[in-house]
């Protein structure tokens, strides 16, 4: 376990190609994700994340989470090189993939998630880089896996946090 910044850019990156906090799963294998997906494989541990719908100024926060309750293993990808003085080159990213189903109604991305058995593969530094992304293809949860509702906007509010952030509340008094 490991205290890591959330965002990454490339050294090379900078000025060029915006900091980022998620890679394309379609796109691990181009210059930019290479590398991290070589030897920078790792995962994020969750109960759940959060997306939001509606226009600015009136954004619905939905906490989107296994159907099963099971806890989440996003892949990710990770500079494990130490802090430099660009901290985004020592950050990670969320691996994504495309939604389907429901969830497009949320939002047309999502994190990609493996149960905690195949978490342990994902991170198996025999596997080579095209073994792992095939294996996070066949291996990730599908849409149908997940549920959502509607949490409280209280969950936009930095510091503010704990279990009731999480329960569902009516959108129609919200």
């Amino acid at each position: 376990v490991d205290d890591v910044y959330w965002s990454y850019q490339a050294r090379w990156a900078k000025g060029k190609v915006p900091v980022t906090i998620n890679a394309r799963m379609d796109k691990l294998t181009n210059r930019y994700w290479r590398g991290l997906l070589k030897s920078g494989r790792a995962l994020v541990p969750a109960q759940g994340w959060y997306e939001w719908t509606g226009e600015k100024g009136h954004k619905q926060p939905w906490h989107i989470h296994r159907r099963d309750g099971a806890p989440l293993f996003m892949l990710a990808l990770a500079n494990f090189g130490g802090f430099t003085e660009h901290r985004a080159e020592a950050g990670f990213v969320l691996v994504t993939d495309d939604a389907s189903g429901g969830m497009l109604d949320i939002h047309d991305r999502r994190p990609v998630v493996l149960d905690a058995l195949d978490a342990e593969t994902w991170l198996d530094p025999a596997l080579s880089s095209e073994e792992a992304l095939a294996f996070a293809r066949r291996a990730a949860l599908p849409s149908d896996a997940f549920e959502w509702h509607a949490v409280s906007t209280l969950v936009n509010r930095a510091g503010l946090g704990g279990p009731e952030v999480v329960q569902p509340v009516d959108t129609e008094s919200e």
